[in-house]
């Protein structure tokens, strides 16, 4: 029996985050467990006079990959690969995963050398999405092996991703028009302020901001979604910042991650478990050392950590900083091949001030919306 949800959620993947029209080349992409949204989301884009092309993964081949490839294969790049990059109208990644658990013992060099391989193909990616000539959008299907990483049954977790999307909802889409509304004042008064200060637990961190665009993230790239997010000045950074909740990032989780920052750069970093990977991928390449993002999670539909950062990142209530490449459309100009996003939860004490004023603390602007 079909998901009403699962429809709806399509609907609105098709119309109103990716606003796929005739002639669009699609690219969808999801494990085969997430074949129920994938079905629906192809239909939706040929109703429309769409090109949806769909690519699914066989679960284990990136394992192989990693544990059999030669150097000169972890840095190979197919024809294949850039042509769709260059090529496609939208591109719709669905999460799903059979065992979250099955990169965690990957020698995280491999995993550098193929992520630096993948630094102009995630540029050229991300500069055509920044030119506005490639759509794309990140969202998740429900699955055991995600379930009971967030500690939830099946279908406890299905009305945890429906109901954080509002499909559950009749206008769904009427709800994230109404999230960028209340956003839009938030990145107004943001784009005021040059210099941020994160003060937390273990944290005393600047940053500036100086000429950089807010951007209002209300479903059009994640969903759900639920954030209003800048890229730091490539230099500014300094102090240091301990992160809430473990980094997650090629299939690999690592907890308790320290960071301390001179110049824009990571001088030092420690984490409690899988630190060699940490140190692997800030070794990606120069710009893997710098921020590329700073973020704040404004969804307080989302209350709690699920171990799934495009959720975790959203809660109301956090922010976050990513390592690597700046989002283009900011202005930002780091350029790296990796964006990993970790969070840190400022709902018991923590503050932030823009320009000396205290405007953000125990989770919550002080800033009249």
């Amino acid at each position: 029996m079909k998901d009403p949800r699962v429809e709806k959620m399509a609907k609105v993947l098709v119309d109103y985050s990716l606003e796929i029209k005739k002639g669009d080349l699609f690219y969808i992409r999801g494990s085969q467990l997430a074949a129920p949204l994938i079905k629906e989301v192809y239909k939706e884009a040929l109703l429309r006079g769409a090109h949806p092309v769909v690519r699914t993964g066989i679960e284990g081949t990136a394992y192989l990959f990693y544990k059999y490839a030669t150097e000169e294969q972890l840095r190979y790049i197919s024809e294949i690969e850039k042509l769709e990059v260059e090529k496609i109208d939208a591109f719709l990644g669905i999460g799903g995963s059979y065992n979250k658990k099955s990169l965690q013992n990957v020698d995280p060099q491999k995993m550098r050398i193929s992520q630096e391989a993948r630094i102009e193909l995630q540029k050229k990616f991300m500069e055509r999405a920044a030119r506005g000539e490639l759509r794309w959008c990140g969202t998740q299907f429900p699955t055991h092996a995600d379930a009971q990483d967030a500690g939830m049954s099946l279908e406890e977790y299905e009305d945890f991703i429906f109901g954080a999307a509002h499909v559950d909802k009749i206008d769904p889409v009427g709800f994230w028009k109404e999230m960028e509304k209340k956003q839009d004042k938030i990145v107004k008064f943001l784009e005021t302020k040059k210099e941020f200060r994160i003060v937390a637990p273990d944290t005393d961190l600047i940053l500036r901001t100086d000429g950089r665009k807010w951007i209002n993230a209300c479903g059009k790239k994640n969903f759900p979604d639920g954030e209003v997010f800048t890229s730091p000045l490539e230099d500014s950074v300094s102090g240091h910042i301990r992160f809430t909740y473990p980094g997650f990032y090629c299939g690999r989780e690592v907890p308790d991650i320290y960071l301390e920052f001179e110049n824009g750069v990571v001088k030092k970093a420690s984490a409690s478990k899988d630190e060699d990977f940490l140190h692997a991928m800030l070794s990606t390449d120069e710009g893997a050392k710098r921020l590329g993002e700073f973020a704040f999670g404004t969804n307080y539909g989302i209350k709690i950590f699920t171990k799934n950062t495009l959720f975790d990142e959203k809660i109301g209530g956090t922010i976050h900083l990513a390592l690597g490449a700046s989002i283009p459309e900011t202005g930002g100009k780091n350029i790296s091949a990796i964006h990993w996003d970790i969070v840190l939860d400022m709902r018991k004490g923590g503050e932030v001030y823009a320009d000396g004023e205290l405007i953000y603390k125990d989770g919550k602007f002080l800033i009249e919306l």
